[in-house]
């Protein structure tokens, strides 16, 4: 496993040093690779997000405040990033481009449509760790344990939040949704 850039080159960088700044993304980018390998969801996304991790730390590296924060730091930006490029996906495929075929009858699209809805409205209810953790397993495939390391947790506290989390969307989803209001009839 590669080093991070000692606190010094990082300091360095803090202050301006453009040559400090060049070997400070150099030398993060292994590890940077690395992180987007284990947390998105294809190789090609791994590549785009862990450029645009080394882009935020060659632009902001003044904002970073500990030196020793750097690794946790472009964790965040990269685990943003693969996020980010997921939920493009799943949005992707809500809206696919129109296919060469007969498009369904717009009933058909309505109730699709409207499901569509309720998962995600299922998904987006839920608090904000047993999102992630069902996000990174179920949507983005990831195996539990990459998905406990990335997040910080054991496997048996990953497997805990995914479970409660597919519980509650399971019991949204067979909750009959509620039905349109009507009007008064008086």
């Amino acid at each position: 496993m590669a080093d991070w850039p000692g606190a010094r080159l990082i300091a360095e960088a803090q202050r301006g040093d453009l040559d400090s700044i060049t070997a400070l993304v150099s030398g993060s980018h292994p590890n940077v690779r690395r992180f987007a390998r284990s947390l998105c969801a294809t190789p090609e996304d791994a590549e785009d997000a862990a450029q645009e991790a080394l882009i935020i730390l060659y632009r902001k590296i003044g904002m970073l405040r500990a030196s020793g924060a750097l690794a946790s730091w472009m964790f965040r930006i990269v685990r943003n990033e693969c996020l980010r490029r997921a939920r493009a996906v799943v949005r992707d495929r809500e809206h696919p481009p129109a296919p060469d075929t007969p498009a369904d009858s717009a009933e058909d699209e309505a109730l699709r449509r409207l499901e569509a809805g309720r998962v995600a409205a299922a998904v987006a209810a839920l608090p904000a760790d047993q999102r992630r953790v069902l996000i990174m397993r179920d949507v983005q495939g990831h195996s539990g344990r990459v998905v406990a390391d990335a997040l910080g947790l054991s496997t048996a506290a990953m497997k805990s939040r995914l479970h409660r989390a597919r519980a509650t969307v399971r019991t949204a989803l067979l909750t009959p949704p509620d039905p349109a209001p009507e009007g008064n009839d008086r």
